[in-house]
C-alpha cells in the first residue's frame, strides 16, 4: 500500500484498460513458449532493481499478473515513491509458472517505464531544492499512458500541469494569431470556460505586459534568457505566477529556479525517459 503522502494512482478501471491493451499486444492468441512448462507447475520469483531508482507503477505490475492468475501472491518490499539502491530486491511473487512467465514482460514494461519517469523527476526536483519552484510535467507523454506517467511524476515529487486539453486553457502563439490579440483570446476563454485555469504563453516583454493586463491566472515564459526571466519576475512583482518553459535540462534548471519564477515545466520527464533496469528470476516449486 502506498504511504498516505503519495497521490492516489488512477482508478482500477483505468489501470485495467492499460493492462488489457499491453497483454493483448504481447500474448495475441497465447504464449507459445509458456506451453513448454507443465500446466500445473508453480513457481516463485524475485524482482531485483539493478539501478538506483524511485519506484512507480506497482499497481500496473500487480494487475498484469493478477489478470492471468488471480491467486498470485505478490509481496512488495518497496512502495511507489520510495528510493531503492542498485541491487535491491523489491518484490517476491508466487503462483502458476505459466502465468508468471506470460505476464512478466508486460509487468516489467510498466514498472521500468514509470519508475524511470519517477526517477528522472526526482532528479529535477532535487536540482531546484532550496527554491520555491515547483517542477511540472507536460503533455509530451507516451500515447495511451498519460495518466500513468503523470502519476509517476507525482511519485517523483513533481506536479502535474494540465492533464489534457479539457481541464485548463493554455493560450499559445497560434491561438493568439487566430483570435487577433492576447486580450481577445483571453476574453473569449473567460467567456467560454470561466472556471478553468487560464495561462498564456509569451515570447517577449511586450507580450508579458499584455498578458498581465489581460488578467490571466498564470504566464508561461517561453525560451526567455536568464536576464529576461529575472526582469519578468521583477516586473510582475508576484501579481501572477510565472512558469518557465524551453531549454530546460539538469544543467540549466538550477539557474532558472534562482531567478524567482514559480514553476518550471519539463517535457523530458515523460518524453526522454530511460527505463529502469529490472530483473525477474523464476524458480519452480
Amino acid at each position: 500500500m502506498s504511504p498516505p503522502s503519495l497521490p492516489a494512482a488512477p482508478d482500477a478501471a483505468h489501470i485495467s484498460i492499460d493492462v488489457e491493451r499491453a497483454l493483448a499486444e504481447d500474448l495475441g492468441q497465447g504464449d507459445a513458449t509458456a506451453e513448454l512448462l507443465p500446466i500445473d507447475a508453480h513457481a516463485q520469483a524475485e524482482l531485483t532493481c539493478r539501478d538506483a531508482a524511485v519506484i512507480a507503477g506497482t499497481a500496473w505490475f500487480d494487475a498484469c499478473f493478477r489478470r492471468l492468475d488471480p491467486t498470485v501472491r505478490i509481496d512488495w518490499q518497496a512502495h511507489d515513491g520510495q528510493r531503492v539502491s542498485a541491487g535491491a530486491m523489491i518484490c517476491r511473487l508466487s503462483g502458476h509458472a505459466r502465468s508468471l512467465v506470460s505476464a512478466e514482460r508486460s509487468a516489467l514494461n510498466f514498472l521500468q517505464l514509470l519508475s524511470g519517469t519517477a526517477t528522472v523527476t526526482a532528479e529535477y526536483v532535487a536540482a531546484v531544492a532550496g527554491t520555491k519552484v515547483r517542477i511540472l510535467d507536460t503533455r509530451k507523454t507516451v500515447p495511451g499512458l498519460r495518466l500513468a506517467q503523470k502519476y509517476a511524476v507525482r511519485c517523483g515529487g513533481g506536479h502535474n500541469h494540465r492533464i489534457g486539453l479539457y481541464d485548463a486553457i493554455l493560450i499559445k502563439e497560434n491561438h493568439i494569431i487566430a483570435a487577433g490579440s492576447i486580450n481577445a483570446a483571453v476574453q473569449a476563454a473567460r467567456r467560454l470556460h470561466p472556471d478553468l485555469l487560464l495561462e498564456v504563453e509569451v515570447e517577449n516583454s511586450d507580450e508579458l505586459a499584455q498578458a498581465l493586463d489581460a488578467g490571466v491566472d498564470r504566464i508561461m515564459l517561453d525560451n526567455f534568457s536568464l536576464a529576461q526571466m529575472a526582469a519578468a519576475v521583477q516586473y510582475t512583482a508576484g501579481r501572477v505566477p510565472l512558469e518557465v518553459s524551453g531549454n530546460v535540462d539538469l544543467h540549466t534548471i538550477g539557474e532558472f529556479a534562482r531567478t524567482g519564477v514559480d514553476f518550471i515545466s519539463v517535457g523530458a520527464l515523460t518524453k526522454h525517459v530511460r527505463a529502469i533496469d529490472l530483473s525477474l528470476r523464476l524458480q519452480l516449486s
